[in-house]
């Protein structure tokens, strides 16, 4: 039998990550905000957003959204009704193929304006007048208005040719102009500071919009006399602005994130080498990857004892297991862990023994557990940087809905992060996560906040 322990011992070593880093890796997150906000910049970009007003729960009228992001489209209806933060909704969702992820531009945006055509057809929309569009566009983007987003880099595994440095909003308008849809591009925004937004409709002690999903991201309203780089802006110097950080770049230069050879060798994989560093350890995208790495090394080590002779062929396809495998896996408390057992039967086609699935579990918590922890870490640096006592975190994103520890992790770790080291527990519990009602219902109250504007 494989010495189940000695390899846990040595994972342990590589995948935890106690307070004392924690807060040396939020030290640099803040250094890391400050230097986006300048007019140099670094590697978060920190994108001014101009959505400059924050709703208050009486924002009303009915607004059409289109929703791009890294796994789903997903076209919305949505009426922001007179009752007090009430909102209705009607949506539908739509895979996004893996071809048009890493094919022609074209090609996406065709497939896009073709749905946004069916739901048109089927939603109570006046063909002969006019629908103003909220785009949500969940890449990193540079807007000099509010209705353009010139796409700086593919994140979430995108790689479609000849988009970069192109404003992704007129890429959808001549789309939407080849089917002569009615309608009209009016607010770009991304998912982050749309669920912040949708958050703080409901409640406004909302400071800052997360997204633990598929990517990773984080977003709060800026003081915009703390911003230099729109110092040339004519703008008042008191007002906020919602500013998008995309903190999936944070420490591209592997200065002070925790990397194990596990990550190294994810990056070095990925056709955005070099790129996207934290996201790598902590988006769901990479985590299933992550363990499918742990697990094809430990087997290679030791074939004889872990897994013995079974077919595990599929272990060598990268990206075969996602994070929604790890989530099954550690929320199963049966007996025997046959929930967990039924699972790698039937998408790994392996059959482990009791030791193996607990050693399994274990792997899956590391990971995972790792990835909620640094997340911390960007809620903590805004909370440094804004001088934050007390505030809610609005968030969206699979990992902090499905996943059974996440949120607990996240919050943990967070209350770690801001306690000072003469009283531990000042600060323990005064920053709170909630789920937001979704970005889509954000992306209409941003446009809601614009005709008030």
């Amino acid at each position: 039998m494989a010495d189940f322990k000695a390899y846990l011992d040595e994972l342990e070593q590589d995948f935890t990550v106690d307070t004392t880093k924690l807060k040396d890796v939020t030290d640099h997150f803040v250094q890391e905000l400050e230097k986006g906000l300048s007019v140099t910049g670094g590697s978060i970009p920190m994108n001014p957003t101009w959505v400059m007003n924050y709703p208050d729960g009486n924002e009303t009228g009915k607004y059409l959204v289109l929703d791009m992001g890294g796994t789903n489209l997903r076209v919305y209806s949505i009426q922001l009704t007179s009752e007090k933060s009430g909102f209705e909704i009607r949506q539908e969702s739509h895979k996004l193929p893996e071809e048009l992820k890493t094919g022609k531009a074209d090609h996406l945006w065709d497939f896009v304006a073709g749905h946004l055509e069916s739901f048109l057809h089927k939603a109570d929309f006046d063909s002969s007048v006019e629908t103003d569009l909220s785009f949500i566009f969940s890449f990193p983007t540079t807007q000099r208005t509010i209705d353009e987003g010139i796409l700086q880099r593919w994140t979430k595994g995108f790689n479609v040719a000849d988009s970069e440095g192109q404003d992704a909003a007129a890429s959808l308008r001549r789309a939407i102009d080849k089917k002569n849809l009615p309608l009209k591009v009016k607010v770009v925004t991304n998912d982050t500071t749309a669920t912040m937004m949708a958050s703080a409709y409901l409640n406004t002690e909302t400071a800052i919009g997360c997204v633990f999903g598929t990517g990773c991201n984080g977003a709060y309203f800026e003081k915009i006399d703390a911003i230099p780089k729109l110092a040339n802006d004519n703008l008042n110097g008191e007002e906020f602005m919602a500013i998008n950080c995309e903190w999936g770049a944070f420490d591209n230069e592997h200065a002070v994130l925790p990397l194990t050879a596990y990550d190294m060798a994810i990056d070095e994989a990925s056709p955005r080498k070099g790129q996207q560093a934290f996201e790598k350890m902590v988006a769901g995208l990479y985590l299933g990857e992550l363990f499918r790495r742990v697990v094809l090394e430990i087997h290679q080590r030791d074939p004889q004892s872990f897994l013995n002779g079974q077919m595990t062929e599929i272990l060598h396809d990268p990206y075969c297991i996602d994070s929604s495998f790890l989530s099954a896996i550690e929320e199963d408390t049966s007996e025997g862990l046959r929930q967990a057992y039924d699972i790698c039967v039937s998408s790994l086609g392996i059959s482990p023994t009791q030791p193996e699935l607990q050693f399994m579990k274990a792997i899956a918590k590391l990971i995972t557990t790792r990835a909620a922890r640094l997340s911390a870490t960007g809620v903590a640096a805004i909370c440094q940087k804004r001088d934050i006592q007390t505030c809610h975190v609005g968030v969206e994103g699979s990992l902090f809905e499905k996943h059974p520890h996440f949120q607990l992790e996240l919050s943990k770790a967070v209350g770690e992060i801001l306690a000072s080291d003469a009283a531990p527990e000042s600060r323990k519990d005064n920053v709170e996560f909630m789920l937001s009602p979704g970005s889509g219902v954000g992306a209409a109250v941003i446009a809601s906040t614009l005709k008030q504007r």
